[in-house]
């Protein structure tokens, strides 16, 4: 038997879906692993920093500043499982993004460049893994106290895509 004839509806009329109930509308963001979060910093960190080269000359300021968001971002998206990699990677993605930036011809001279860079640079490094480890550590608290009330760790609209996993 048709669907239609087992509503006790007509054949040719249809109903609209009940819509849902008005809720803050929120843009899903990624949930990225712990690896999946150190690769968008570096790649990030890396692409920023070539763009940086070219259009402001390699100043090591604007790469602290852009830094910042970065951190934000990547501790932001990780997903509650791998928060503790957040604040970890950080500081390895500044690192590998001023290699294109240190200043210096030759592989030696680049290396010295890199150590400079680090170390007066080490304000907006301690900046952004201060921002990330914040940022991770207040997910972790909000986490802990969802499953202190019964409310789980996954959201229930996440539970069909982690459950096989």
């Amino acid at each position: 038997m048709p669907p239609q004839a087992r509503s006790g509806r007509a054949s040719g009329a249809r109903t609209a879906p009940p819509s849902p109930a008005p809720t803050a509308r929120r843009l899903p963001g990624p949930r990225l692993t712990g690896l999946g979060g150190g690769l968008f910093c570096v790649g990030t960190m890396l692409v920023l920093a070539l763009l940086i080269g070219l259009l402001f000359d390699g100043s090591v300021t604007v790469y602290g500043v852009l830094f910042l968001p970065v951190c934000a971002l990547t501790a932001l998206w990780v997903r509650p499982g791998d928060l503790v990699t957040a604040p970890v990677v950080v500081p390895i993605a500044f690192a590998f993004g001023l290699l294109p930036i240190a200043e210096g011809n030759g592989v030696l001279a680049r290396l010295m460049g890199l150590f400079t860079a680090l170390a007066t640079e080490a304000g907006w490094l301690y900046g952004g893994t201060l921002v990330a480890g914040s940022i991770a550590t207040v997910r972790k608290v909000r986490v802990m106290a969802r499953r202190r009330r019964g409310g789980g760790a996954v959201p229930p609209s996440r539970r069909r895509m982690t459950a096989g996993s």
